[in-house]
């Protein structure tokens, strides 16, 4: 089967943060001032909740999925696995919402917990976990935000770095990652648990006092807590410190004040087309990462309702759902999805390989519906037949109602992209962003289905180039500049907790007092004004002969091989080419070995040297597809059976690639595929 490419895409519009490049930066002082404040009056997160609550107050807000039970399912390969059997969803109403959130911020200060004092959430993505951000923008409390997946000496670092002394987690977290590296964190004193009875636990250091979060609110219910004064935060204090996912080393703790955020989401908003109380969001992703956390204070901000779901339950087909049964997004039928490229890519793969199972005749009807949607979209076009009698069934799967999906955290790939736009009838917003940002700095329009291309500055943000004159990327390049993207507004950062030796590298202020973040990504300027991701210095490695290779290219090119679920390119600096580690397709890569008729385990496949060449043979096909260079083309690869989950540590919460702790892990395989023994 093939899939048309790209015909020419639609000219854009040139927005007001069009970018400007010369050979460092130039500033246009007349230019308007950028949009830092989504309502009048708001100009701090609570205020901008208390807004919502008091337009909204009966409309749905939060949502969650009873759980009935659970039950264990024995699989076709002999293996059981526990599925869980969900209800309905149940919702609290903003009004409630707010209520919660005023009562657990008036219980935590009665607990001692103080104004610009830290305190840490440590927790799954669930209601709880937004309502505990609200409480603390109330109260002036400053969240400290740390990935459920990390590791115990990560924990450990972010909470004594930040000196807190309450922490909010889940009783399942508290038990497997938090319980063993508590006396490694002499400042705890309380652990508030959002489900459970933490009383009836045994096995904690004294001192320690544990609360469950219903009588935290409790507490808080009281006349002489409720009504005791606090702190109203100013739009310059800080709400989060959120701290990265490590994809280089420790984790680093962003700053991020009440008006940093505020810019950021306006600018999001800006950008969604309709975005209104009838709107439904399907929250998945992790909340310590600024893409869902931006996204969820967009919808609340806006009068929509957000049901909370996870990887493991989110579709039909996901792991945790009992055969038969729905998945989250089935029930809940959201309008709005926030996902990351990997989800996205796996969406892809499985239709994909689901076409490819199809008789000859539906798979032609497939092909051609697809190449000629294709170019009805680039014309400007709608496909309703094809889209009720084709592609129906494909857009079900995050049911059904989807109209805007938005994809950050990593480049998605041109071929994802395209099937995204197509078969589930809904434009992919594709954002740029870091969490120095806020998440904010370019997002693509709605009505562009063109690929390869973030888009256009937000009204939030003003972007700019900066010559790298070592990699060869220069703002005087035709046909059009490049190098270093600078991002500069309200939206950005106020740097790095207590670092002021990487605050002072990555961050300035210019002459007109507006503060930039250096990102260390690569951008080029197309000539509509919008902006194309094309490298990262970190991921630039000279070879032996002298040619730069960008890993990132490389692996984002060969995500495209059917066979490929994973891939991280490397390359060290004395040799002269390129190798791959890679997790391929269990079912894919079983076909093919039935095809040559390579017999063994998954995990002899895997280690088998028959495979890695056949592999390669399709890899290197791949890549000349897609017109790498010769020496950009990986000479030799090494296949991995486990998958690479943020849980193996060699990934993030995102899913970008985790470079040193993948060296390490495939050192000895490193030696060998560069000659040694």
């Amino acid at each position: 089967m093939r899939l048309k490419e790209d015909v020419n895409p639609l000219l854009l519009q040139v927005f007001r943060s069009v970018v400007w490049v010369y050979s460092f930066i130039t500033f246009l002082p007349c230019l308007p001032a950028l949009a830092c404040s989504l309502f009048p009056g708001c100009p701090t997160l609570d205020l901008v909740f208390r807004h919502a609550a008091e337009r909204f107050p009966h409309r749905d807000c939060l949502g969650t999925r009873q759980v009935l039970g659970e039950e264990d399912e024995s699989q076709p390969n002999g293996k059981v696995f526990r599925k869980v059997i969900l209800g309905e969803y149940v919702w609290q109403s903003y009004e409630e919402v707010y209520q919660a959130a005023r009562h657990l911020g008036s219980g935590l200060a009665a607990l001692g917990q103080k104004p610009h004092h830290n305190i840490a959430i440590f927790c799954e993505t669930r209601a709880e976990w937004l309502i505990t951000a609200q409480a603390c923008f109330m109260h002036n409390f400053p969240l400290v935000t740390l990935y459920a997946t990390l590791g115990g000496p990560a924990i450990a670092h972010g909470l004594n770095q930040t000196e807190v002394t309450h922490i909010v987690t889940s009783r399942d977290l508290l038990q497997t990652r938090l319980k063993d590296i508590l006396l490694e964190v002499p400042t705890l004193q309380h652990i508030i648990v959002v489900d459970g009875k933490p009383s009836t636990w045994e096995g904690f250091p004294r001192g320690i006092h544990m609360h469950n979060m219903a009588t935290v609110q409790e507490l808080g219910t009281k006349p002489e807590n409720l009504t005791s004064p606090h702190s109203q935060p100013r739009p310059s204090d800080i709400a989060v410190i959120m701290y990265t996912s490590g994809s280089t080393g420790v984790p680093k703790g962003v700053m991020i004040s009440h008006g940093n955020i505020i810019a950021g989401i306006t600018g999001m908003a800006e950008r969604i087309p309709n975005l209104g109380e009838n709107d439904t969001y399907i929250g998945y992703l992790p909340l310590a990462h600024v893409l869902e956390l931006s996204a969820e204070l967009v919808c609340v901000s806006h009068g929509c309702r957000i049901g909370y779901s996870s990887p493991h339950t989110l579709a039909d087909q996901s792991t945790k759902i009992k055969k038969g049964s729905q998945g989250d997004a089935s029930i809940l039928r959201p309008t709005l999805m926030a996902a990351v490229p990997e989800i996205m890519d796996r969406i892809y793969k499985n239709v994909m390989l689901k076409v490819e199972e199809m008789s000859r005749v539906q798979r032609t009807m497939f092909t051609l519906a697809y190449n000629y949607k294709m170019e009805q979209l680039c014309l400007g076009n709608s496909t309703p037949l094809c889209d009720g009698l084709v592609f129906r069934k494909v857009r079900s799967l995050l049911g059904g109602q989807t109209r805007v999906l938005l994809s950050g955290g990593a480049p998605l790939s041109a071929a994802t992209q395209r099937f995204m736009n197509i078969c589930f009838c809904c434009p992919v917003g594709q954002g740029y962003g870091l969490t120095e940002t806020c998440g904010a700095g370019t997002i693509s329009q709605m009505w562009d289905y063109s690929t390869g291309r973030v888009g256009a500055p937000l009204v939030c943000s003003e972007i700019a180039l900066r010559d790298w004159e070592e990699g060869g990327y220069l703002s005087t390049d035709r046909p059009h500049p490049r190098g270093e993207i600078l991002i500069g507004g309200p939206n950005v950062s106020m740097g790095y907790y207590k670092d002021p030796a990487r605050n002072q590298q990555d961050f300035f202020v210019d002459g007109n007092g507006q503060r930039w973040f250096c990102t260390g990504d690569i951008g080029e300027v197309l000539p509509d004004g919008c902006l194309k991701i094309i490298d990262r210095k970190k991921d630039l490695v000279k070879l032996q002969a002298g040619e730069y290779v960008s890993l990132g290219k490389v692996e984002a090119a060969l995500k495209n091989c059917p066979l490929v679920d994973n891939i991280c390119a490397y390359a060290n600096s004395d040799q002269s080419y390129v190798i791959g580690f890679v997790v391929p397709n269990q079912k894919q890569l079983l076909a093919l070995a039935e095809q040559r008729r390579v017999r063994g385990s998954w995990e002899e496949l895997c280690s088998s040297a028959e495979m890695e060449a056949e592999m390669l043979q399709l890899i290197t096909e791949t890549a000349i597809a897609a017109k790498l260079e010769r020496f950009e083309i990986p000479r030799k690869i090494r296949l991995s059976a486990e998958p690479w989950t943020p849980e193996t540590g060699l990934v993030t919460d995102a899913f970008k690639l985790k470079r040193k702790e993948l060296k390490t892990h495939y050192l000895q395989d490193i030696e060998r595929l560069y000659g040694g023994k």
